[in-house]
This record gives C-alpha cells, structure tokens and sequence, in this order.
C-alpha cells in the first residue's frame, strides 16, 4: 500500500504577528498534487493539525476543506497532538468518515468501517484500525498525544514509561494476523532534534519516550518534531510542511512517501514540499544595502540584520517597513567606543522569556522543576 507521512501543520500558526493563510491552503493543493503524482493510497497525519485548542473558523476551514481534496484521492488519517482540542478536532468525525477521512483523538473510539473508496478501514478498535485496498492490508496502532489528562486517567504510582507502555499495548491489540504494520504517534523519542518554533516539549525530559518502548512495527510515523529526522531503522519524523521559525532557514520540508509491503517498506522517499515560503537571514551594511536585499528577495520571509555607525532615522525605518517581506529587524549600532545591539523579544517562546528573566534576575539557569512548573500553568506541553 502506498502511504504518505505527513504532521504539524499548525494551521493558524503566526509567523510574529503575520498569518500565513495562504501559505495553508497551498499546502494541501500540493500535498493532493504529490498523492496524485505518486499514486498515494493512505495518508497519516501524525497531529498538531491546529496551532491552538480553539483555532478560528478560518483555520478549521482550511482543514476541513484541505482534508476533502486529498480524500478525493486517496483515505486520510488524522490523530490529535498535543496543540489540539481532541474534543473539538473529532467532533466532525460522522461527518468526515463519510469523505473517507478518520480522525482518532484521545477517546481512542473506535472507526466507523464502511468501504467508501479503493482503500478503507474494515476493522478498528480502540486506537487501532485496520485499512484494506487493492488486495492489501495494513494495521495502524494509532496513538494521539498521551498524557493522563488527556485519557482522563487519575495519578497513578506508575512512571511515565509504564503508561506509555500500556498506551501502546493497548493500540496493538488488534493485531492478529501477520499484516504490515505503522506506529502512528505525537510523541518525543529521546534524540530527536528541536525546532525553536517547538514549545518547551520534554518538560525537563519527564516525558521523553525511549525508542526501545516503540511497538515492533514496519514503519513508526511521528509527529511532534518540526525537522525531518529518522531514528533507528524505521523510526521517522516527516517534520512540519513549512518553515515556523528562522532557525530552520535552509531546512527542506517534504513528506515521506513509501509503499508498505510484507516485507516492509520499500521504495522510500522525501518528497519536498515548496508551497510556502521559505525563511532567510540576511545581513547588510547600511539601510541601503538592506533595502536592495529585502528588494532581492520578495519571496522570502526575512530576518535582516543591519550593521549601523549610527541608530537608524524614522525615515531609514520607514523604507525598510516598506518591504511587507520583513519579519524581523535586528540593528547593530557600532561606534569607536561602544557597540549597542537592539533586537526583538517577539520571537521568544514564553519560556525563553521566562529563563532570560530567571537568568537576569538571579545569574543562574532556570531549575528544569521549575520551567516544568511554568509550562504546565502556560500549557505549553
């Protein structure tokens, strides 16, 4: 079976302050493009499909709408990750099946099975579903984003790692004929790589998941890292399908495309995406130089940088606004005696902003208890 891997779109997700709607909706016309193009059967988005738990009625428009043209091709499977409502993301689910669209939130409920294109699920329980097409089968442990609130479980003795361990038994209970299979999950596996456009996720590495506790399964497809990365054999994070903050300038995004046989993945591949637009960092000498670059590269988002003998006039600063393309201006004023920097607060995460103050005000780095402390109250999980 051919499958698409994708995750994190964040829709709705600002870049400072500028909404990138279009940059969404392009999106899904290419991800449709690419399962056209390379004959896609099943895609898996592995959560976080909304930036926040109450996403406006543009951006769940988007979804929804996006949603209905990849399943004119092929069936579509949705889990919920740790910036979504699961309540709110499932409440469409009657409605959705009947496009051949699946989403599982953390009720774990049971699909509704029905054939409703070439692929669709014909058996499912609690956090699993079996798809079928074409011949062929495939078995999808689905677990979204755990936690204990989320499963409405009360505080038990058992560490984190016990929980996951029964979560994920619980997904592989389906499992019995010798069928290929995928661990579809929103979770972080220790030495995964961070984004800064990621909130503060591991809370000081209390739930981190080792990647010996994954089931054993052809092909685990991850969401909650924003880069592409694989760990061990066939452990993947697609990465997010666009770029959300400047530390990821020059970071490809693509999803992974593969087909899934009994005897595992084959033909594997990255699939770049280019819809949206791509974040850079530029540095100039001079307002003027800075404007002919900003002129250069009308496509881009920009952090410029601008290397000054003097602060800049309101008139200077009027010319480089000008310029809808820049985000971000960081000014470095430079004289014989001193050197001022001048920068921006706006694309610090809460939790930066929290440990430069705690730095600042007591010369020492935050404790991990208490930023762990100070995400739970910003639910910044």
């Amino acid at each position: 079976m051919k499958i698409l891997h994708t995750s994190d779109l964040h829709i709705g997700k600002k870049l400072m302050g500028r909404e990138r709607f279009s940059e969404y909706r392009a999106i899904f016309f290419e991800l449709a493009e690419v399962c056209e193009r390379e004959g896609v059967e099943l895609v898996l988005i592995a959560g976080d499909v909304f930036d926040t738990y109450t996403p406006s009625a543009e951006a769940e428009e988007i979804f929804y709408r996006g949603v209905k043209i990849l399943s004119k091709r092929c069936a579509v499977l949705v889990i919920s990750g740790n910036h979504d409502d699961y309540v709110r993301l499932t409440a469409a689910s009657v409605l959705a099946e009947e496009q051949n669209v699946y989403i599982i939130g953390n009720n774990l409920a049971p699909i509704n099975c029905a054939k409703r294109g070439a692929v669709s699920p014909v058996k499912s329980g609690n956090g699993w579903v079996i798809f079928e097409g074409n011949g062929e089968k495939v078995y999808i442990n689905a677990l979204p984003y755990p936690n204990e609130a989320r499963f409405k479980e009360g505080r038990t003795d058992e560490t984190f790692e016990e929980k996951m361990t029964r979560w994920i038994t619980c997904g592989e209970e389906g499992k019995t004929e010798k069928i290929p299979s995928v661990f579809l999950s929103h979770i972080f596996v220790a030495g995964g790589k961070v984004s800064d456009s990621e909130r503060e996720i591991d809370l000081g590495g209390a739930r981190v998941v080792p990647l010996s506790l994954l089931p054993d399964s052809d092909y685990c497809a991850l969401g909650h890292l924003h880069r592409r990365q694989r760990l061990g054999e066939n452990t993947y994070y697609s990465g997010a399908p666009m770029q959300f903050s400047f530390d990821e300038c020059g970071a490809v995004k693509s999803v992974n495309v593969f087909d899934l046989t009994l005897n595992g993945v084959e033909n594997f591949k990255q699939v770049e995406l280019t819809s949206a637009r791509k974040l850079i960092r530029l540095q100039a000498n001079g307002v003027e130089e800075g404007v002919a670059l900003l002129a250069a590269n009308k496509e881009c988002f920009v952090e410029l940088t601008l290397n000054l003998n003097a602060p800049m006039t309101p008139q200077e600063s009027g010319l480089l606004h000008e310029n809808e393309n820049l985000v971000s201006l960081r000014a470095e004023v430079q004289s014989v005696e001193n050197t001022f920097e001048t920068f921006s607060n706006k694309d610090k995460s809460s939790s930066q902003l929290f440990s430069d103050y705690y730095k600042l005000r007591y010369g020492a780095d935050v404790p991990k208890e208490l930023l762990a402390l100070f995400l739970s109250l910003t639910e910044e999980e």
